[in-house]
């Protein structure tokens, strides 16, 4: 493409993006990354919570023949997204187990037809074999692979969503069903990447010399607070006096089980307090429900398991408490940066044991939960590993083995499996044990847990864990508890 080409489609863009959205210009870097993905470029992007991230992707799909596949993890992101869309009179579609037989069959049969420029669905539902038979026909356009929150391939592709670590094989297989000279970009959207796992990403979805943008995820107006609680009782009293100083805000209270999440809500609810329980056992519309009601302020703030909030546009979130603290820093970022996204001062706090863990043994149990499962399945991965044959298909793995595929996942992250398509294996000799996945486990652990201890800058120890070391240098934040003490 030569350089009056190049201009004429920056025009174009620029002209399309203010026609549907209404904004004068893009947003640092939305112009770069929108460029990158009408070229056809592969793409690594970390943009912090509330950068306008969908945009980027959604105006290529739109200026580009053809179908741009948006790989989600959760089915609420993509119902917003797509409500999003057709709010703008756009038209975007999306597939999961949640819907009809009718809906789902309406929306291949627009497939087949080429009738959409987006679908959203989630990394299960692209490896399916209805969907897969459709959009590996030659005469199928696919302009580009999206992937949204690809930070979940790292925290859940080896032990919850195995499905994740089988899209590397998606493009290539698709080209193979394509005409020769066909091209499809893949670019990865997420707002929290470490360096290793930026390279695991590239590594494990195959990005083929990727654009890559990286975003600071410091947010000036965002408060980051961790206070310590020596009982059980002096942790509901302190998260008490904490809602009570942001009295009418909107926030969000994290916990990590649902039981909890319930628990909580009952308390909150007789004190008077307008407020809801989320988590993942409640049915759909339930949980539609508690959005909404939360978006339009009936619920001042909801107790909620990790999957709440993700790609829900709330400006106003005034404070953001982790009851308890995640296991991993990655999920920190993503749950505190969903407060203050309208620039205005917001307040996060975390509640943590005392360094013992005598009075108050819930965070030590807790871990040690996490820490035990994760043990048992690299233990059942070890065992299966010597029963699996050594190529095979994925539909009888999982037909035989009920632990086969999360197995399979497991290999794959250390690079004891390769995919020759998203469906079919085959296992690779090496002397690599899997003992090492345990220990890059237990690595992330550790930063969350000096991070919930450091007495420095809390912004600057994020910056230098998520691989801003120029930023970080010397830097202090000014407004987080260790600056303020």
């Amino acid at each position: 493409m030569n350089l009056k080409e190049i201009n004429l489609q920056q025009q174009s863009a620029r002209e399309k993006f203010q026609q549907i959205w209404g904004y004068e210009n893009f947003r640092p870097p939305q112009g770069e990354i929108v460029q990158t993905l009408l070229a056809g470029k592969d793409a690594l992007i970390i943009l912090p919570t509330g950068g306008g991230k969908s945009i980027c992707f959604q105006l290529p799909a739109l200026l580009q023949a053809g179908l741009t596949l948006v790989v989600s993890p959760l089915v609420a992101l993509m119902e917003n997204q797509v409500n999003q869309l057709r709010e703008l009179g756009l038209s975007g579609a999306l597939l999961h187990s949640e819907l009809s037989r009718s809906q789902r069959q309406k929306t291949l049969g627009a497939i087949a037809k080429q009738e959409l420029s987006l679908l959203y669905l989630s990394p299960e539902t692209l490896l399916s074999l209805p969907l897969w038979s459709i959009i590996a026909q030659p005469e199928i356009k696919i302009t580009g692979i999206i992937l949204d929150e690809v930070h979940c391939l790292t925290q859940w592709g080896t032990t919850f969503r195995p499905a994740y670590r089988r899209l590397g094989a998606v493009r290539r297989s698709l080209l193979q069903h394509k005409p020769t000279g066909t091209k499809i970009a893949i670019a990865t959207f997420t707002a929290t990447a470490d360096p290793q796992a930026q390279q695991e990403i590239i590594k494990a979805l195959e990005l083929k010399q990727p654009e890559t943008f990286l975003i600071s995820p410091y947010r000036q107006n965002l408060s980051l607070n961790i206070k310590t609680v020596w009982t059980p009782r002096g942790r509901k009293q302190q998260m008490l006096r904490f809602i009570q100083a942001h009295k009418n805000q909107s926030g969000l209270v994290y916990v990590r089980s649902r039981q909890d999440s319930q628990t909580l809500a009952t308390w909150f609810k007789s004190l008077g307090y307008a407020v809801a329980a989320y988590h993942a056992g409640l049915i759909t519309q339930e949980r539609r429900n508690i959005e909404q009601d939360w978006i339009c302020g009936k619920i001042q703030f909801v107790i909620c398991t990790s999957a709440f909030g993700m790609g829900i546009d709330k400006p106003n979130v005034r404070f953001v408490v982790h009851y308890h603290a995640p296991e991993l820093l990655a999920e920190y970022v993503q749950e505190v940066g969903r407060g203050g996204r309208d620039g205005k001062p917001a307040q996060a706090l975390t509640l943590i044991s005392e360094p013992t863990g005598l009075l108050d043994p819930e965070d030590k149990q807790r871990s040690q939960f996490f820490q035990s499962k994760l043990t048992q399945q690299y233990r059942q991965a070890q065992q299966l590993v010597k029963q699996i044959p050594s190529q095979g298909n994925i539909a009888t793995i999982k037909e035989q083995y009920p632990e086969g595929e999360i197995t399979l996942g497991i290999l794959h992250s250390l690079g004891l499996v390769t995919w020759s398509d998203p469906f079919t294996y085959r296992k690779q000799p090496s002397s690599i044990t899997l003992n090492h996945l345990a220990s890059s486990q237990k690595l992330h652990q550790t930063k969350m847990q000096r991070y919930l201890q450091t007495k420095d800058c809390r912004w600057q120890y994020l910056l230098l864990a998520f691989g801003f070391n120029q930023e970080s240098q010397g830097f202090t934040c000014g407004s987080c508890d260790n600056c303020q003490n």
